[in-house]
């Protein structure tokens, strides 16, 4: 096996393809974390704390002295947050609330190795098209492609048709912003552009 610079505690094709995209070399261990809500516990704080719980949990299990990153996403429209959809009803009810609407897409990235730990954030403003009907998002909802999205959608699939505009990062909206990450892998000395 070629040398792994990095963990990544996650099992999203996104996030793999973008470290593969910049050249991180990277071997994954998903961190099973409960990815629950707490009372009072603001967007931002809510992913930082699960992604900073990916990687300590992948991390504490560990003594190769690797870094670990760990990475959470979620929606967010009209003060609700918007996580992966549990059903067709569940993702009609989100694409819905954001048809004509502003939502933000809010991701953390948190890395840590031998004690040491560093947290970003990064927020994009997504736009959607006025009108999504319901024949679509049936339609849109047997590719397979929402269900394991939160929001349910993927700005980088089939869920492109939904969007209008973006302001802020686009691979923040696929789930890793690069714009983040690459500064807290330097902090952590792990390269880039070497895979």
């Amino acid at each position: 096996m070629s040398q792994v610079d990095l963990i990544l505690a996650s099992q999203s094709p996104r996030r793999r393809e973008l470290l593969e995209q910049i050249g991180v070399r990277f071997a994954v261990d998903v961190a099973d974390v409960p990815e629950v809500h707490q009372v009072d516990e603001s967007p931002s704080d809510y992913v930082q704390r699960l992604a900073l719980a990916k990687a300590k949990k992948i991390s504490e299990r560990r003594s190769d002295g690797i870094a670990v990153l760990g990475a959470d996403t979620i929606g967010v429209c009209n003060g609700l947050i918007l996580e992966k959809p549990t059903d067709l009803d569940d993702a009609k009810r989100m694409l819905k609330l954001m048809a004509g609407n502003c939502h933000q897409v809010i991701s953390a990235v948190a890395v840590v190795c031998s004690g040491r730990q560093a947290v970003g954030v990064s927020e994009t403003s997504v736009r959607f098209k006025e009108t999504i009907d319901d024949c679509l998002i049936e339609k849109y909802w047997q590719t397979g492609e929402p269900q394991d999205k939160s929001g349910s959608y993927a700005i980088q699939g089939l869920g492109a048709v939904f969007v209008e505009s973006i302001q802020g990062s686009y691979s923040n909206v696929v789930g890793l912003p690069i714009e983040v990450v690459t500064p807290i892998l330097a902090q952590f000395d792990v390269p880039i552009w070497s895979a």
